[in-house]
């Protein structure tokens, strides 16, 4: 994995998320460098979801309203069901999310949590993949769907599953070194 000292990093989550999603990421970001902060609507602990049933719960290092997009050179998204559909409806998350890719920063979503990328419109125009069932929505929302461990496209890395993590983590690394995406279209 690529040198990230000096990068901070935004994971957004709540309960709900995958717990590998949220927990690989984490742990090998920093393991590259990275400050990275759990990022949560509240303080304390946030519960995954470890695929067919609750899993750990994780310690929130900062609540959504104690933080900035100003803060960070990037943002993971972790899915699972419950995580992304919680968020979604949540303005301030919305707008957090945004201010990233309107900012030309990295803005990274695997399996379920895509859907964030179709409520904030990132999706339109863009190249994704996502969790299979989440394909429909994304292809509505006007973005090129493919069936790939990472799709990566001007500082946007979206991934399918679990079974991508090693993929999707490298590609953070690697876009974060890259540095602001320019040449983005509004």
């Amino acid at each position: 994995m690529q040198n990230l000292q000096g990068k901070s990093i935004a994971i957004l989550a709540t309960n709900g998320f995958e717990q590998s999603e949220l927990e690989v990421p984490r742990d090998k970001l920093r393991e590259a460098g990275a400050t990275v902060h759990v990022v949560s609507l509240e303080s304390g602990q946030i519960k995954g979801w470890d695929k067919d049933d609750w899993g750990r719960a994780v310690d929130v290092d900062k609540t959504l309203d104690s933080v900035s997009a100003d803060d960070y050179d990037a943002i993971v998204l972790p899915g699972g069901q419950i995580n992304p559909d919680l968020l979604r409806v949540e303005q301030k998350a919305i707008d957090f999310i945004t201010k990233f890719w309107t900012d030309k920063k990295v803005v990274a979503a695997i399996c379920h949590a895509p859907w964030l990328l179709v409520e904030t419109g990132i999706a339109k125009g863009r190249k994704m993949t996502s969790y299979p069932s989440v394909k429909t929505d994304v292809i509505n929302a006007g973005a090129q769907w493919e069936d790939s461990p990472v799709a990566t496209d001007q500082g946007l890395v979206t991934s399918r599953n679990p079974g991508d993590l090693d993929a999707f983590c490298e590609k953070i690394a690697e876009e974060i070194n890259e540095g602001r995406h320019e040449r983005r279209a509004a």
